[in-house]
C-alpha cells in the first residue's frame, strides 16, 4: 500500500512517496532528549517515518539532533496535523500505546500499521484516541505510573517488529 506524507514548507508543499510498512505518530512529545531518542529507536527498528504533531519538540533542537547520534539522517520526520492525517491514512490499522489495551507480548508481529505514542504527561489526546483502532499495553508489574515515552517505543517496537 502506498502512503502520501506531505510537509509544507516555505509555502510548497513536498509529496513524499513511501512503501508502507510502519509509521510512528508522536502526539506532542515534548522533550527533545525523548524525540531525539525515539527517532534512533526507529532507525533501530527500520521504521523509516515519523509524524509528529505540531506541538511537539522541533527536530532540529540541538538535544534532539545530539541524541539521534546520526538516525535524523536516515528517518524521514514530518510534522503536520495528526488527527487529519489520521483520517486521510484511516485504511491502515492504526495501534496506540495505552495503559489499557491488549497485552504487547500477545499483538504478535506487525507487517504494517501506524503506531501512535503519546504526550509524557497526558499520553494519547482523546481527539487522536478515538481514531485507533487497537491499543497496546506493556503490563506493569511494579509501581510506577508510567513509562519514558521513547522506552515506551523501544520496548512496543522490540515486540511488533
Amino acid at each position: 500500500m502506498l502512503c502520501w506524507l506531505f510537509l509544507k514548507s516555505e509555502n510548497r508543499i513536498i509529496k513524499l512517496k513511501q512503501l508502507f510498512k510502519i509509521t510512528l505518530v508522536l502526539d506532542t512529545i515534548q522533550d527533545p532528549g525523548n524525540l531525539g531518542t525515539i527517532i534512533r529507536i526507529a532507525d533501530w527498528f527500520g521504521i523509516e517515518n515519523i509524524v509528529c504533531s505540531t506541538g511537539c519538540a522541533d527536530m532540529y533542537n540541538a538535544k534532539v539532533v545530539q541524541s539521534t547520534m546520526g538516525s535524523l539522517g536516515r528517518v524521514n520526520v514530518i510534522y503536520t496535523d495528526i488527527v487529519a492525517w489520521l483520517k486521510e491514512n484511516n485504511k491502515i490499522k492504526i495501534y496506540s500505546a495505552s495503559l489499557e489495551g491488549e497485552d504487547v507480548k500477545v499483538v504478535g508481529k506487525l507487517k504494517e500499521g501506524i503506531l501512535i505514542i503519546g504526550n509524557e504527561a497526558n499520553g494519547v489526546s482523546d481527539e487522536v484516541m478515538d481514531l485507533v483502532n487497537e491499543k497496546i499495553n506493556i503490563p506493569r508489574i511494579g509501581e510506577a505510573e508510567s513509562l519514558n515515552a521513547a522506552v515506551a517505543t523501544g520496548i512496543i517496537l522490540s515486540h511488533v517488529r
